[in-house]
């Protein structure tokens, strides 16, 4: 890896952009170096000015998180910018999220969703679930469970927990969709098996009422335990009610 790092330094220092962003990310993250977010910026910065997007992007992460700078949300806010116009996800997100809050920017909802919708469209999964929350609480855009559903179906689709245990709730609960429990049961099963403490929580009462699956006690407490053993209060009381340890 020394000789690798070395390699890089020689191709930065002749203005090498690939080489001045790897450098600047074997700085940034301790990757055959000792972790320095100074040195980091100092390569990121000379490609994020060349308009190299992905420096961009480090440069706002830098600045919005104060690392190996003060922090400081209006020139997070500039980089990132300039990155999410030429299409960076991570940027775009990050944009959607700095409207979002409001940090340096006049907060705004329908600028945030602008963003939000950038990411999601391409497949990055924390957009995709703020896009769900915006839907669902009508934050820049009409209220509308419909739409949610249709992101966090996405989102779930990828794998993630999270999107795949709240798709179970909307197929179990009606929003959004047509109240199914066999769907509701997929989606939590999806999501228990990644550990989502909630979602085995829900599998097991699935199992203990029948609902959506054959109604199985053994497999109910079987995702008690789990929901009981990551410390969920409801599992525990269930497991209690049984008769059950944990």
């Amino acid at each position: 890896m020394k000789n690798k790092i070395e390699k890089y330094r020689k191709a930065a220092e002749q203005g090498n952009v690939m080489a001045q962003n790897s450098l600047g990310w074997c700085y940034y993250f301790g990757k055959g170096v000792t972790q320095d977010y100074t040195e980091a910026l100092k390569w990121y910065r000379k490609t994020a000015e060349q308009g190299n997007a992905m420096a961009q992007c480090m440069l706002g992460e830098s600045y919005y998180y104060g690392n190996g700078v003060e922090r400081d949300y209006t020139e997070a806010v500039k980089w990132y910018r300039k990155a999410a116009e030429q299409g960076h996800v991570k940027a775009q997100y990050m944009l959607g999220e700095c409207y979002f809050k409001g940090k340096e920017v006049t907060k705004s909802y329908t600028e945030a969703v602008k963003w939000y919708r950038k990411a999601a469209e391409q497949g990055y999964v924390r957009a995709q679930n703020k896009l769900c929350a915006c839907y669902v609480k009508g934050k820049g855009v009409e209220k509308s469970y419909a739409e949610a559903v249709k992101w966090w179906r996405k989102a779930a689709e990828q794998g993630n927990a999270k999107a795949q245990y709240i798709l179970g709730d909307c197929y179990c609960l009606g929003f959004g969709v047509t109240p199914n429990y066999i769907e509701a049961v997929i989606w939590y099963h999806k999501a228990a098996e990644q550990g989502h403490i909630k979602a085995q929580y829900m599998l097991g009462e699935c199992y203990f009422k029948g609902k959506g699956v054959l109604q199985d006690c053994t497999e109910a407490v079987k995702w008690f335990r789990k929901a009981a053993e990551q410390g969920n209060a409801d599992a525990k009381e269930k497991l209690d009610g049984l008769g059950e340890e944990y």
